[in-house]
């Protein structure tokens, strides 16, 4: 069934953090109200749809991806009839709302898993019809060294956050329940139907309210290898992702819901994925997913320790990575576009310059060189306004559960001294992401009356949205202005991508082509990733083409570049420019 229009792909998704976006209350903590009250900032910036973070009832041990009731709400964030004004108020300006759908796992505390944990009879000795929402496996024997035995775990899975993959049942017995990220999330079973329907029915029930969509957390792990063997090395992600049965519960999850309301929006979280399974799961008849989210092109400065690294990523390497994506998904499928997210770090990080005279401008061309790909762009919050990571000084102040197991395993083990693992979480770790949103430069960034949840960033009296809306020289205007080309340009949607200067380590060049073969028109994207000048270079074969073509700077960040002429064989673009260039014929 294929559903036309399909707005998100003109769409531009801002990201919502609740916890960290504004307290109403003064207890400290965001809440529903606090993102109500601020929607004409996201309305402003010109982004039409609104990626909030879960939500639900939870343990909280993970930040509400640990969910204990999917159609209750955390009393710290609200209530019920505070999200259903959120979703009126969004709409009422033209906002979409996609909510963060959280069904590989739950909590330990949701009810479900409670009941599972009584064992395969329910307490009156009937089959417990719970213990197959969960993976439960037996045991393996092993000696006690004793003449006896004791049990051990059912294979050497390692969690993704770190030790064993299965925790054994509180009784002691041969029974262990997989998890593959915090023993705190229990993974849901999907080969059970009963579960299934469970899960649609309760989806179901959120679009019956009025959200647009879903963004699919951790999706492609809902199916594992059956047999659950060893693994070579402990890595449980090529038995955990993309088991034999994800395309046929992919496929019944769009049947039985996302098909039945017009016009969901869906992406799904799917860190594993290639242009192959993107064109099954993301495709252009809309029959699984609307698009994905694949974490390649920041997994390329990954190291022997996994994130826990100072390693840069090669621009060479990017480079060719965003192009293999780009066309290889051309007309089969959708992606989506982001550098940063509640699990990443903040982008200076990674590019651009956190300090000093090229911080804005570094923030600006890091923002137009993904924007104008093809995709759907994602902005993580406060990337608008060019936050930065929080200097971490006390592991006191961590609450990320990923960076305090990493902190506990890499210390205790010698791999790095507690200052070196202080430094990495500082540069890596997803709290990065998680400090209040800096609106002004009273206490607290202005985010909260009361003390709030995690450290607000010392930077805020110099960066925040006040300071920003201010200026229109600004990182928010930049967005503003990049966000309304964006939509205005039906190129920027339909073209395809063209790689230019690719074995460039400095520059980061592209065009995007008009698909109507009688058209000239394209758009040539280019930005310098370095702190001093560095050249564009343009084959004979372009300058050919296009030089006899009309041309016009759409948006740049050099104050000083005013016009652009196709005439040289290269060009010199300043420190960290970016410039947007448009050929057309009159």
């Amino acid at each position: 069934m294929k559903r036309a229009p399909y707005w998100w792909k003109k769409s531009v998704v801002y990201q919502i953090y609740p916890r960290s976006f504004y307290d109403s209350n003064g207890d400290g903590i965001g809440d529903i109200p606090g993102v109500i009250e601020k929607l004409d900032y996201v309305k402003e910036l010109g982004c039409d749809t609104i990626w909030i973070c879960p939500f639900y009832a939870s343990s909280n041990y993970d930040n509400g991806y640990d969910i204990t009731d999917y159609q209750k709400i955390l009393p710290e964030f609200g209530t019920m009839e505070d999200v259903e004004r959120l979703i009126f108020e969004a709409h009422k300006r033209g906002i979409h709302l996609v909510i963060d759908m959280v069904v590989n796992h739950t909590s330990c505390e949701h009810p479900w898993f409670l009941k599972s944990k009584i064992g395969e009879l329910d307490l009156e000795g009937k089959p417990n019809p719970y213990r197959d929402f969960y993976i439960w496996k037996k045991g393996k024997k092993v000696s006690d060294g004793h003449g006896g035995f004791t049990f051990a775990e059912p294979n050497n899975w390692e969690a993704i956050f770190g030790g064993s993959a299965w925790s054994q049942a509180e009784d002691g017995s041969e029974d262990y329940f997989l998890h593959i990220f915090s023993p705190k999330q229990p993974d849901l079973n999907w080969e059970s139907p009963a579960l299934r329907r469970k899960i649609f029915e309760m989806m179901s029930w959120w679009l019956d309210k009025g959200v647009d969509g879903f963004r699919m957390d951790a999706i492609c792990y809902i199916s594992k290898d059956p047999n659950f063997p060893d693994s070579m090395d402990g890595n449980i992600r090529p038995y955990a992702a993309f088991g034999p049965h994800f395309e046929e519960f992919a496929r019944e999850l769009n049947r039985e819901v996302l098909s039945r309301y017009e016009n969901v929006m869906t992406v799904a979280e799917m860190s594993e994925s290639t242009p192959e399974r993107a064109e099954v799961f993301a495709n252009e008849d809309g029959s699984v997913f609307s698009m994905i989210f694949q974490f390649q092109h920041l997994d390329l400065d990954g190291g022997d320790s996994f994130k826990w690294t100072h390693r840069k990523i090669d621009l060479r390497a990017l480079k060719k990575l965003m192009g293999f994506w780009q066309k290889n998904l051309f007309g089969r499928a959708w992606n989506s576009l982001y550098w940063s997210n509640h699990d990443q770090p903040r982008i200076f990080a990674r590019f651009g310059e956190a300090e000093g005279p090229f911080h804005e401008k570094s923030a600006k061309m890091i923002a137009a060189c993904s924007h104008l790909m093809q995709g759907t762009p994602y902005v993580f919050q406060g990337e608008e306004l060019g936050m930065t990571n929080y200097p971490f000084r006390d592991i006191e102040e961590v609450r990320d559960i990923e960076s305090l197991n990493a902190w506990e395993k890499f210390t205790a083990d010698g791999t790095f001294t507690e200052d070196e693992m202080l430094e990495l979480i500082s540069l890596r770790g997803r709290d990065n992401a998680r400090t209040p949103i800096q609106w002004d430069d009273s206490q607290n960034a202005g985010f909260t009356t009361g003390t709030p949840w995690i450290g607000v960033n010392p930077n805020y009296r110099k960066i925040n949205a006040k300071e920003q809306l201010s200026r229109e020289d600004s990182v928010f205007r930049f967005y503003q202005k990049l966000i309304a080309l964006r939509k205005e340009l039906e190129l920027v949607t339909t073209g395809r991508y063209v790689s230019l200067d690719e074995e460039n380590p400095e520059t980061f060049a592209y065009l995007r082509v008009a698909p109507e073969p009688d058209s000239v028109e394209k758009l040539l994207v280019m930005s310098n990733f370095t702190d001093h000048e560095a050249k564009v270079n343009f084959p004979e074969s372009f300058l050919r083409e296009n030089r006899s073509l009309d041309t016009e700077i759409l948006l740049g960040n050099e104050p000083s570049r005013t016009e652009f002429t196709l005439s040289e064989p290269s060009l010199t673009l300043t420190p960290y420019e970016t410039l947007i260039i448009r050929f057309f014929q009159r």
